[in-house]
């Protein structure tokens, strides 16, 4: 799949940060349950990884990525245990090098208009904005989106559910990506169906995004 498919698949993507691997498949489990097909996983733990593959295997269906890709050899590993997706927080000659030779599309970084221009001059038009709310949130992106009209984004970084139908009612949002759906409290607790519900409020979001 292209990134502009995976990234349409749901109105909020979840970013993930694993510790423990046997929360990997019930945590999968219970956010496809709830609607959200499109998982992303951070290389913030050692298990991360791992966590990856387990969700592949226990949940068939959904499409899990790797997010936090900074380096060259991150690539090489996410490729390794089946990643379907990569997502970066910035963007540079090396890792732009990198993704071309991945077996999984990329949803790079970029925060300036000058890291867009960069981004899309490396072949890119779908980007994740990051970090959302410090770089300027909701009227950035109508900024960006009134400069640069084929480029679409994934705003990530200090979205919340308040705030996530805000973004998704600009034309240049696709989806939104948040790490409320998975709260270090309802993990350590194994509260699945908790999550469940969470997913499912986010799945009930709606969007203004049209194909640009």
């Amino acid at each position: 799949m292209k990134i502009q498919e995976i990234v349409s698949l749901s109105p909020v993507i979840p970013v993930l940060t694993i510790s423990e691997l046997e929360q990997a498949a019930p945590l999968a489990r219970a956010l496809s349950a709830g609607g959200l097909r499109v998982l992303e996983v951070a290389l913030r733990t050692p298990v991360a990884l791992a966590a990856i593959e387990a969700m592949r295997k226990a949940v068939p269906a959904a499409v899990i990525g790797v997010g936090t890709l900074t380096r060259p050899v991150d690539f090489a590993a996410a490729d390794r245990v089946g990643a379907q997706f990569g997502v970066t927080p910035g963007l540079t000659p090396e890792v732009a090098a990198a993704a071309r030779g991945a077996r999984f599309p990329l949803l790079p970084g970029i925060m300036t208009p000058t890291e867009l221009i960069t981004a899309r001059h490396a072949g890119f038009n779908v980007l994740k904005f990051f970090p959302a709310e410090q770089a300027g949130g909701l009227s950035m992106l109508q900024a960006l989106g009134a400069a640069f009209p084929d480029v679409s984004f994934c705003p990530t970084g200090g979205i919340t559910p308040a705030t996530a139908a805000d973004y998704l009612a600009l034309a240049n949002v696709v989806c939104v990506g948040g790490s409320w759906l998975a709260p270090s409290h309802m993990l350590a607790a194994g509260d699945w169906a908790g999550i469940e519900q969470l997913a499912r409020q986010a799945a009930r979001l709606s969007r203004s995004y049209q194909a640009i």
